[in-house]
């Protein structure tokens, strides 16, 4: 994860109503080994952390400046600092019409990740810690809070330059902090939301299931193909990267690598061709399974509450939507 550039301001913001006081920097962060760690930590925090929204930048304009700047340095036009210092130099303003108190360290750091650039811009809060002195007293120390971060969003940069029609190369931290808070923050970046994180993902699911139906799998075969979808995509969700269709296709089906995707654009789910992960819709998709005196029963774990009901106290199972197979075995059975 090389880092190309980092900045850290500060905006001291306090909780009567006065006006936010900025004190910029006067130079990039220097490299060091506290820096690489510094951003290895938030980057891994950020990841981990659930409830992110996708989107894309509002047109440019005087309410949305930030894109333009991002244009102008990435250009050429201007130094990462004089980025930052324009940057949260409208941060503050907008901090100060919303009438929030969300001062902190406002963190911008421009790193490559593979081939892909990013630009991460966050703020940051102080919490206390305790440390031993030489002398081995205890001394308490302010550091900065990585395993909570308030407000941060995610610039895809190499993707927002080279494919302009894409509505999630932007991602950013939603709902947590309350929504007055979230919007502002999402202002001053530009961000309207695009991609739905979960719904994409419920939709991929849903493909899946539909697939291994159409495959008539065996319980074995289906469960090993539902292990590696959950897995890829809990990996590239810890990674921060989007599921990309064409891959996962290829891990699921090794002999034939286009089958899952072929399924999808055949039956037109509507679906990118990347995605984002989203690990609660993900958490939810296990397979239930049992054998008991010539019966099989196994399913994925969203079906619990939609197609199937369980009934604890009568220990049974009410299965609706039964596949089309079974059902004439069923019908041919009974005439």
């Amino acid at each position: 994860m090389p880092i190309r550039h980092s900045v850290i301001h500060k905006i001291d913001k306090k909780p009567d109503g006065s006006p936010a006081v900025l004190y910029l920097a006067g130079a990039e962060q220097e490299e060091s080994g506290a820096r690489d760690d510094l951003m290895s930590q938030l980057n891994e925090s950020y990841n981990a952390t659930t409830g992110k929204a996708w989107g894309f930048f509002h047109a440019e304009s005087g309410a949305h400046p930030l894109s333009g700047w991002l244009a102008k340095y990435m250009a050429g036009g201007s130094s990462f600092l004089d980025f930052s210092t324009i940057a949260v130099e409208h941060l503050t303003k907008v901090m100060d019409e919303s009438n929030l108190t969300t001062g902190g360290h406002t963190l911008f750091c421009h790193y490559q990740q593979g081939m892909t650039d990013y630009l991460v811009i966050a703020l940051v809060q102080e919490t206390e810690a305790v440390t031993v002195t030489q002398e081995l007293a205890l001394m308490t120390v302010k550091r900065l809070d990585l395993d909570h971060i308030r407000l941060v969003a995610r610039i895809n940069i190499s993707e927002w330059q080279t494919n302009r029609q894409s509505k999630q190369y932007i991602s950013y931290l939603k709902g947590k902090q309350g929504r007055k808070l979230n919007d502002y923050f999402r202002d001053f970046i530009g961000c309207q939301e695009g991609i739905d994180g979960p719904g994409e993902t419920r939709t991929l699911l849903k493909a899946f299931s539909d697939f291994v139906e159409s495959e008539h799998l065996g319980e074995e075969s289906a469960r090993e193909k539902t292990n590696t979808l959950v897995s890829y995509s809990m990996a590239q969700a810890k990674m921060g990267e989007p599921i990309t269709l064409d891959e996962l296709s290829g891990l699921i089906d090794e002999d034939q690598p286009k089958n899952f995707n072929d399924f999808i654009k055949a039956n037109d789910y509507g679906l990118s061709e990347t995605l984002p992960p989203d690990k609660k819709t993900l958490n939810k998709f296990r397979r239930f399974t049992g054998r008991a005196e010539g019966m099989s029963i196994s399913f994925e774990a969203h079906l619990l509450g939609d197609k199937i009901e369980f009934d604890e106290a009568g220990g049974t199972l009410t299965l609706r939507g039964l596949p089309t197979q079974l059902t004439e075995q069923l019908k041919r059975a009974s005439a």
